[in-house]
């Protein structure tokens, strides 16, 4: 894929030159894209300006050109440049958005129609976006199609099921497993513009796993149940590890606004391991398997993934 020229005039300003079919990569506000000068070019807004070589432009220490824009609504912009139209949104708070980013970019027809559409609400106050949506799973099919849909942005899914239980439950059992639905709760609430929390509450053998996806594979999973004997019975165990579950949950944010899987990020997650070792024993008796152990080549590329992520 043949990249634009892109001639340094200062250490981190730039001015972008190359073909219609070159490809440039953009860093709007942390959300990265790829695309052609001809996309950017090809009507007369702030972009052509930018990507003609008209103005200069800033970039990193890896060729990213940097806008100091949110990239929410980056996506759609870009699309309205290629085809000329584009779905807008169906709230008022997110079409707002879309139009005041079409008026920084000096994309005329776009704002036109984002002020047409507002028209047509009114001064209606009553238009309320909720914090955050959290899909109830029905089936695995429709468990498969959200994961996938949503491939740019991590998912953590909870599988509650207290009905699954072989044996009695411990005395702790009730409350760790309120405890794992209301951190599920929180984390959906905090993270919920990043990523994509579902709940699972028909799965047919586990009562309370947690598992983590990235560009719509698993990564990881956390089971918080397990086989315990007492003196004449089995019971089963609920386990609430709090901070295991934070911990995946920030790990599968690397997976974010990525366009493709990274090799290096996924070997340093895998070669953590995918399954938490908080399992017991069997019913059958035996040990329980020791937990994976990280390699030093996994520890140091998710370091280095992480301090990527955060500079």
């Amino acid at each position: 894929m043949a990249e634009a020229l892109v001639e340094t005039s200062k250490d981190v300003s730039n001015v972008v030159k190359g073909n219609p079919s070159q490809y440039v990569k953009l860093n709007v506000g942390g959300s990265l894209h790829y695309t052609t000068i001809g996309t950017l070019t090809k009507h007369d807004n702030m972009l052509r300006a930018m990507f003609s070589g008209r103005m200069e432009v800033l970039t990193d220490s890896d060729g990213w050109i940097l806008i100091d824009r949110s990239g929410k609504h980056f996506g759609s912009i870009l699309n309205f440049l290629r085809d000329g139209a584009v779905p807008l949104p169906d709230t008022r708070r997110e079409l707002q958005e879309l139009l005041a980013e079409a008026k920084y970019y000096c994309i005329d027809e776009l704002e036109r129609e984002c002020d047409a559409l507002l028209g047509q609400y009114g001064d209606s106050r009553d238009d309320v976006v909720p914090i955050c949506r959290v899909p109830l799973i029905t089936s695995p099919r429709e468990e498969q199609a959200l994961i996938s849909s949503n491939n740019m942005k991590p998912v953590v899914k909870l599988l509650i099921n207290r009905h699954n239980n072989k044996y009695s439950y411990t005395g702790a059992s009730d409350d760790n497993l309120l405890k794992n639905i209301e951190l599920f709760d929180k984390l959906s609430l905090r993270f919920s513009n990043r990523v994509l929390f579902i709940k699972d509450v028909i799965g047919s053998n586990e009562i309370c796993c947690w598992t983590f996806y990235g560009h719509g594979k698993k990564i990881a999973e956390v089971c918080c149940t397990a086989i315990v004997y007492a003196t004449d019975r089995k019971n089963t165990k609920v386990e609430f590890p709090e901070a295991r579950i934070y911990e995946e949950t920030l790990n599968c944010l690397l997976y974010e606004n990525r366009t493709g899987p990274d090799q290096d990020l996924m070997q340093a997650t895998s070669a953590r391991g995918a399954v938490a070792s908080y399992t017991s024993d069997d019913e059958e008796g035996g040990a329980p398997a020791p937990p994976p152990q990280q390699t030093s080549a996994g520890r140091t590329g998710l370091a280095r993934l992480r301090a990527s992520k955060n500079s």
